[in-house]
């Protein structure tokens, strides 16, 4: 009777292949992570462009810029992770429960909370490029919109900024933009993905 050859792994090459899944595990998972942080900073760069042309429109109809969201027509979609700042000071709106109380006298809108409960509530702070929200009235109008947020769980604030001028910045610090901005066009002042 022939005895057939014994079949499968040894402990060695079984080791060999848990520590390929290692190696490659540890390459991929932080990147992994940092797409999905790109990802969510989409929703910035989107609301700050509808911000910019609400802006637009509103001053085409009444020649002056506006710091309330509710006056410009600004009510971006729920399950924001980002704060939206029109100004420096003033009521952001409140998004910690299932209904949201719609007013003109908001100069922001806050994280929604509801659906990310973990998720900070963000007070306003110029950017880390100095950049600070608030409009700017004729006879040279100007508005300035600014959005913060927290898309990788640490200390560092992902922060966003647009602009009705084109602008200059002098990168360095935590000042991530480039240095020429056109018009219309989102900056990142501070880039939390990439530190």
């Amino acid at each position: 009777m022939k005895k057939r050859p014994e079949s499968g792994f040894t402990l060695i090459e079984l080791m060999i292949v848990v520590a390929i899944i290692g190696i490659l595990a540890a390459i991929a998972i932080p990147n992994f992570i940092k797409f999905q942080a790109r990802s969510k900073q989409s929703e910035a760069k989107a609301n700050l462009k509808a911000i910019f042309t609400a802006q637009k429109a509103f001053f085409q109809e009444k020649d002056r810029f506006s710091s309330l969201t509710g006056e410009v027509g600004f009510a971006p979609e729920r399950n924001n992770r980002y704060a939206y700042f029109l100004a420096a000071t003033g009521q952001l709106e409140d998004r910690t429960s299932s209904v949201i109380t719609r007013a003109t006298t908001f100069t922001g809108i806050a994280v929604d909370t509801f659906k990310y409960g973990t998720a900070s509530a963000q007070t306003y702070a110029a950017t880390a490029c100095g950049t600070a929200a608030g409009v700017t009235a004729p006879p040279t109008p100007v508005f300035v919109a600014t959005a913060q947020g927290n898309v990788d769980a640490d200390a560092t604030m992902d922060q966003w900024s647009i602009s009705s001028n084109s602008r200059v910045f002098t990168p360095g610090g935590n000042c991530t933009a480039d240095a020429n901005n056109p018009s219309g066009e989102p900056t990142n002042d501070q880039n939390d993905v990439n530190l």
